[in-house]
């Protein structure tokens, strides 16, 4: 599978533009704050029928216009397949695969598996556990569709027992029969989700340790641990003993949508104690253990987008990179840099065809 071409018309920064890839290497080199990013946002955008790095759609219009229009020709197993993703200030967004308008933007997640790392990813270190829960669930929901929809189903639950236990409160109520509706529907759904993403990090943790000692050359030691309340009790126990605080509190305060990802070095908190440089060598491992897993589960080579990727690493560390990226189990490339001699330099040795485009 590869991207072929691309067109945009008043994408974030870009008025209208036209690019034509090649099979294997495509860069992107300027100065910042020309667009580099924002072309690789609107590829992200054709696999995953949103921004990358702004939730806002109608923001991605660019200032001042009425609408925005993404087009991508890809090839996949020889043949020709179309994509296109439009918004219009106050209408829904419209995605078309070959002309035909999709009825769930959830039948499409998948269908053109991709990868991206860029320094926006310090946000999965930094931030709470929504991001990496989101992490871990858009790895799996690109190959298990049934996870997804589980997944969709399990937070409107969550969103319908959160408003009865309003309505309790507010009206000083309560109806044990009406709840357990919901409580029953929660364990169902998300017994199955853990049980999921329990298995996905057994599979997905060694792959990642293996990325990250050829990144440090073995000089230290990583780990991604999974924590969830199901570790230690049963759904309907945490359900069953959590009801009067959650009564108090007016939602649900136990569930998988408490579940975390601890990401440590040296048995330590990354986000403390690890440098910048390896804190980016962590996620960047991260992100190729995905690109790795994607790619054995689908059996199809996603497309994988390097935002910004050499900034902060020294240059052993960027070498060790490129060697990950030059074997073959890569398909198609996206990168963007600021120093085109560097890019230039580093892209030459991997001995396949590439493409620079200078902003």
């Amino acid at each position: 599978m590869y991207l072929q071409k691309i067109s945009l018309v008043n994408f974030k920064n870009i008025i209208s533009q036209t690019f034509d890839f090649q099979e294997k290497i495509n860069c992107f080199v300027g100065d910042n704050g020309v667009g580099k990013t924002n072309i690789l946002d609107a590829i992200y955008y054709l696999s995953f029928t949103k921004s990358y790095f702004n939730p806002v759609a109608l923001q991605n219009i660019r200032h001042g216009e009425e609408f925005f229009m993404i087009e991508g020709s890809y090839i996949l197993e020889n043949r020709e397949e179309k994509i296109v993703c439009s918004l219009k200030k106050g209408q829904k967004k419209v995605l078309k695969r070959n002309d035909k308008a999709y009825s769930k933007f959830s039948e499409h997640i998948g269908q053109l598996p991709l990868v991206i790392i860029s320094p926006t990813d310090r946000d999965l270190i930094v931030d709470g556990s929504e991001t990496r829960r989101k992490f871990i669930d858009g790895v799996i929901s690109q190959q298990d569709k049934e996870y997804l929809q589980s997944l969709i189903q399990y937070n409107k639950v969550i969103s319908q027992r959160n408003a009865l236990l309003k309505y309790f409160a507010a009206n000083r109520t309560f109806d044990a029969l009406n709840l357990k509706i919901y409580d029953d529907r929660l364990i169902l759904l998300g017994t199955g989700i853990y049980a999921k993403r329990k298995s996905f990090l057994e599979k997905f943790t060694p792959i990642f340790n293996k990325k990250y000692q050829t990144i440090s050359e073995d000089k230290e030691s990583v780990d991604l641990v999974y924590k969830s309340q199901l570790h230690i009790m049963s759904f309907e126990e945490l359900l069953k003993n959590n009801l009067e605080k959650d009564k108090i509190l007016q939602y649900t305060s136990v569930g998988i949508h408490k579940d975390d990802l601890s990401f440590d070095i040296g048995e330590y908190p990354i986000k403390k104690f690890g440098s910048q440089g390896q804190q980016k060598s962590y996620l960047i491992a991260l992100k190729l253990a995905q690109f790795q897993f994607i790619k054995e589960q689908s059996n199809v080579v996603p497309i994988l987008l390097l935002d910004d990727v050499f900034d902060k690493l020294d240059e052993h560390r960027v070498s060790k990179i490129i060697e990950l990226v030059n074997k073959d189990e890569f398909g198609q490339i996206f990168i963007t840099d600021t120093h085109a001699e560097r890019t230039e330099n580093v892209i030459k040795q991997s001995n396949k065809p590439y493409q620079i485009f200078k902003l």
